[in-house]
């Protein structure tokens, strides 16, 4: 899979790229990652990006031209903005994207993004929480974890995204491990038994309590 990162800032990428489960993907060329500087397709000697909004207002917004210089020869990819104001990003967003071969995600900046960039070279918006950021940037990095460790061959256990949280519309149980006591903090006794029946129906059970307990949008 490829991903394309569009930014002001690239050296925001850096280090994040270069550790755990996103190194092993690009190690085994499971995922190739393409980072460009929005800058590079500025205006003029100073590759201008941004500049005030027309009826007034705080801040700068970000200029149509460079991405529109940057996004037309993107075409064939799936673009994505990242902003507040896009659909919630999901696991099942992040399942159908897995299976893209090409994903441009697009980082904006200060106000927002010219609505002319929206209209004519982005294919979705996505939000990644209920919550306002500097810029995509941040979203971009979670959104290139979350696809990493759905590539086949990328987890050493292929289980490992088959009962975690929001498969099935459920959270994912409780976890333990050694040692089975600390500080008089007892394991469930289900996880030491050894019967398997009983284990796998304490985790439904589990699921089901931490669900409607935390998010009971979910079982909604």
């Amino acid at each position: 899979m490829r991903v394309t990162v569009l930014t002001i800032f690239p050296e925001f990428f850096d280090s994040p790229l270069g550790v755990s489960i996103v190194k092993r993907a690009r190690d085994l060329g499971m995922l190739e990652i393409d980072i460009r500087d929005l800058r590079a397709y500025g205006l003029g000697t100073h590759r201008q990006v941004d500049d005030a909004p027309f009826g007034g207002g705080a801040g700068m917004v970000m200029m149509v031209e460079p991405f529109h210089n940057a996004l037309g020869p993107l075409a064939e990819s799936h673009r994505v903005l990242m902003s507040p104001s896009g659909d919630r990003l999901t696991q099942s967003t992040l399942d159908r994207w897995a299976t893209l071969d090409h994903l441009t995600l697009v980082c904006g900046r200060y106000e927002g993004i010219d609505e002319r960039v929206t209209d004519h070279h982005i294919d979705e918006v996505v939000s990644l929480a209920d919550v306002v950021l500097a810029g995509g940037e941040v979203a971009a990095l979670a959104i290139i974890e979350g696809l990493a460790r759905l590539l086949d061959g990328v987890l050493g256990n292929p289980e490992s995204t088959e009962h975690e949280s929001f498969r099935d519309g459920l959270l994912e149980e409780p976890q333990y491990t050694r040692p089975s006591e600390f500080n008089g903090w007892a394991v469930p006794e289900v996880l030491l038994s050894g019967d398997h029946a009983r284990i796998a129906a304490w985790r439904h059970e589990q699921r089901i309590i931490r669900t409607r307990n935390r998010r009971p949008d979910l079982l909604d």
